[in-house]
């Protein structure tokens, strides 16, 4: 599970970025953010059917960690944190990332991105700027007035909320080392250059684990983590061939960190981070004690001693993870002479579960009395009565739509339906009274 040669195993041949991007514009999974007044490069707004997969995948990561053994409690914190709780952090003097610009073009890089031997990319010439570090933080003002007002920032990742409340959380929340602060959330990064699509975007959503214990039991739980970090990218049908585990070397661990792990993906545009787990020993706590003077450490009723816990950290976003799950779902196959577009998401992810489909409009009584049915039991389902049911398999096909229930004639006399399998396009005949325990079956996801 440790990093390995590049696998011989390739990235999707049928998928491309510009194939991805065009998808999840035409079937309203992604839009560019103010599009109508020309987009903000970095920011983009989820649409339907977006923002359905997103809350699946919220879902299952929230289910990953309740069915563990151990204990994991839920924050939301502030997007907005003091200038205090961010010099405390390290964030105001090490989180940046190294700029230039071109002196002809003014177009702007990260200085580790390109070859400053080379000419410009943009304008073809080769004159540049100083390498110059760039703070990656959103600032702000809190308060009304000019003068009274202080300094904030936009969280840059979530992590902090947790580390600061540490104490609040465990003597409320009756909880005992060790255990998990879990959150999702928005996170604010000005980046240099975002780039390949949601790969790297100036506003995003993390999902982030701070889990506590003792000294004595982190390493252990270092390891613990990365298992099941990993486990969780197969169970939500991520091709297992794609992923790999790879531990930093000396050189590039974090000045905190005791041991940190990039599970990787193997996109089209390369191997690339999709969650990290960091061991961070107890810099974090250590840290915001010393800047706010309290006392962060807790008692060993045992040893008869306060200590100060050590932090494994998993952290994931939220949109990196979705575009790994349509980049490895996305396939092509041909049917009847065309090209069938289809995305073979894990059913639990896939936006719309079920599609109910009359034949024809004289089925739609029944087909919809079904479709409402499921809609109130609060499965994502679609109804469509729009055009040929070939077309209509193809449009559901294309978004991930793991069944198709159609009405036919002999629907309303024997109480059954024709439910087709997206990936193998197999029907078969079953009875309605059957069809959400079929449902069921199909969304059931394991994490133990």
């Amino acid at each position: 599970m440790d990093a390995q040669s590049p696998n011989s195993f390739e990235p999707n041949k049928y998928v491309s970025l510009e194939k991805l991007v065009s998808l999840c514009k035409r079937r309203g999974f992604i839009f560019q953010s103010a599009e109508i007044y020309g987009g903000v490069n970095g920011l983009y707004d989820s649409g339907p059917l977006g923002t359905l997969m997103k809350q699946h995948i919220r879902k299952l990561w929230g289910q990953a960690l309740q069915q563990l053994e151990q204990e994991v409690v839920l924050l939301d914190g502030s997007l907005i944190g003091p200038e205090a709780m961010w010099k405390a952090s390290g964030h105001i003097s090490n989180f940046h990332d190294p700029m230039v610009d071109c002196l002809v073009c003014k177009h702007r890089f990260r200085a580790d991105d390109i070859d400053l031997t080379r000419p410009c990319t943009h304008c073809g010439n080769k004159q540049w700027t100083e390498v110059r570090n760039f703070n990656l933080m959103f600032t702000t003002q809190v308060g009304a007035n000019t003068g009274q007002s202080t300094t904030a920032y936009l969280r840059p990742e979530t992590a902090q909320a947790i580390f600061v409340n540490f104490k609040n959380v465990f003597s409320t929340a009756r909880v005992k080392i060790p255990f998990g602060i879990a959150q999702q959330g928005k996170a604010f990064r000005n980046e240099i250059t975002p780039k390949q699509f949601l790969f790297r975007m100036r506003e995003f959503e993390q999902m982030e684990l701070e889990w506590f214990c003792k000294p004595t039991e982190s390493a252990y739980f270092y390891d613990f983590w990365r298992k099941k970090r990993m486990d969780f990218m197969y169970h939500i049908g991520i091709t297992p061939e794609r992923l790999r585990m790879r531990e930093h070397s000396p050189d590039e661990l974090s000045h905190y960190s005791r041991g940190t792990s990039d599970i990787e993906y193997h996109f089209v545009f390369g191997w690339k981070e999709l969650e990290g787990i960091a061991h961070r020993g107890d810099f974090d706590l250590t840290q915001h004690m010393q800047h706010s003077g309290k006392d962060l450490k807790v008692y060993d009723e045992e040893a008869k001693e306060s200590y100060t816990p050590h932090v494994v950290e998993c952290s994931v976003g939220l949109d990196r993870l979705f575009l790994t799950l349509l980049f490895d779902a996305y396939y092509e196959d041909e049917v009847e002479g065309e090209t069938r577009t289809v995305l073979r998401l894990h059913p639990a992810v896939a936006p719309i579960t079920a599609a109910i489909l009359p034949l024809t409009k004289k089925q739609h009584d029944k087909a919809h009395i079904l479709y409402k049915k499921l809609k109130f039991a609060h499965y994502s389902v679609e109804y469509d009565l729009s055009g040929s049911i070939g077309k209509r398999y193809r449009r559901q096909d294309e978004i991930g739509t793991p069944f198709c229930i159609t009405f036919d004639f002999d629907s309303e006399t024997d109480d059954s339906v024709t439910i087709r399998h997206r990936d193998s396009m197999k029907q078969e005949r079953i009875k309605i009274d059957d069809i959400q325990k079929t449902i069921d079956a199909a969304l059931s996801v394991s994490f133990s």
